[in-house]
């Protein structure tokens, strides 16, 4: 039965939002995501639908928008449909800037929740670029932004940890721990306590986490499923002309040990076919969608079942746009391949040799 997209009276705050973003909100089920936004970022997301699908497999599914004072009558997969089916998306203008404040408006993007679906997922949010600001940012933003630059890991590495969630297990207690056993690591985490010296400490707190079960096997992994989506990630920025800045890099993964390592096995007695149908867990998209029409149920249907191993998306596009004739988006590419090395990092190996060449230096951005 279609899923009807929720009203305003049946919205609850999101809990999930690791990086302090104000407004954001979900349905009771925890299926959609919903944030407020400007024109800039419903174009952005209509535009990569239309022209650039290599690029949105690694947007969280687009649902529409909702208007935060009314009703809705359509169903999420009618408003899917919609989407889908506009060959030629009416051009939307770009005014609404932000400048680093709350939106204020009465329109939001419906997302599909990546975290959705997991027993517990652990949430890591990384804020890509060296530069922070759009090119019609206030001065004063630029140089607020620039300063944040300077004093963190986003002057040497192109990224910043803009904020994590991990589960600690069963039985975590502790000051630092929430009422459902996670530590949360907020958005002055990243400005104040990862620093050039110590940042890959951050991926291997958020990734290996043994009083959950998360030990060095399941960490690997994780680790190498992050890196052939980083891969593919770089492979499509560097083929795309755009320009996104203080967009950023969204991880998840089953923090629940026992649940993962049960994910991996059923996934590893997958028949052949489906297991490279699931294989992109992160993208939302797999190869069954390029199959007939008639098999699209059952498609459906083994998607709901399969559980959730990770989730790699690109999100926060309210300074993002496809900017045909200037050349790949290097300043987002220092933060990507910098990650990369982050998480070869988390699994011992020398990035050199692993990625083929030394990161530091394969993008300079001025």
């Amino acid at each position: 039965m279609a899923k009807p997209l929720p009203i305003c009276a049946d919205l609850i705050d999101c809990n999930y939002a690791v990086a302090g973003h104000d407004g954001t909100l979900s349905d009771v089920d925890g299926e959609l995501f919903i944030k407020p936004c400007t024109n800039t970022e419903i174009a952005f997301y209509n535009d990569s639908i239309a022209d650039h699908p290599d690029f949105y497999d690694f947007m969280p599914t687009f649902l529409g928008t909702l208007r935060l004072d009314e009703d809705q009558k359509k169903t999420i997969e009618e408003k899917r449909d919609e989407l889908i089916a506009q060959h030629s998306i009416p051009e939307v203008s770009y005014p609404g800037r932000t400048n680093g404040k709350r939106i204020v408006t009465n329109q939001a993007v419906v997302l599909e929740n990546a975290s959705h679906g997991f027993v517990k997922p652990n949430i890591l949010d990384v804020k890509l670029g060296v530069r922070l600001w759009a090119d019609d940012a206030h001065q004063d933003k630029k140089t607020r932004f620039d300063k944040v630059t300077e004093q963190t890991t986003h002057k040497e590495f192109g990224f910043r940890i803009a904020g994590m969630r991990v589960w600690q297990g069963p039985d975590a207690k502790g000051d630092d721990i929430d009422v459902d056993g996670y530590r949360i690591y907020n958005k002055d985490y990243g400005r104040f306590e990862v620093n050039n010296g110590n940042v890959h400490d951050a991926f291997t707190n958020f990734i290996f986490t043994e009083s959950a079960g998360i030990d060095k096997e399941l960490g690997q992994l994780i680790s190498q499923a992050f890196l052939t989506d980083l891969r593919r990630i770089q492979d499509v920025l560097e083929s795309q002309e755009s320009r996104m800045y203080s967009a950023s890099l969204l991880f998840v993964f089953e923090g629940d040990g026992k649940a993962l390592r049960a994910a991996m096995e059923e996934a590893s007695r997958t028949p052949p076919r489906t297991m490279i149908e699931h294989a992109s867990l992160s993208s939302g998209e797999t190869l069954s969608s390029f199959d007939d029409e008639e098999e699209e149920d059952e498609d459906d249907m083994a998607e709901e079942s399969f559980p959730k191993i990770y989730a790699l998306k690109v999100i926060d596009f309210a300074h993002a746009q496809w900017t045909p004739g200037l050349g790949p988006d290097k300043n987002a590419l220092v933060g990507e391949c910098s990650c990369r090395t982050g998480v070869v990092g988390v699994m011992g190996l020398d990035a050199g040799i692993y990625m083929g060449i030394a990161w530091t230096g394969a993008y300079i951005y001025t």
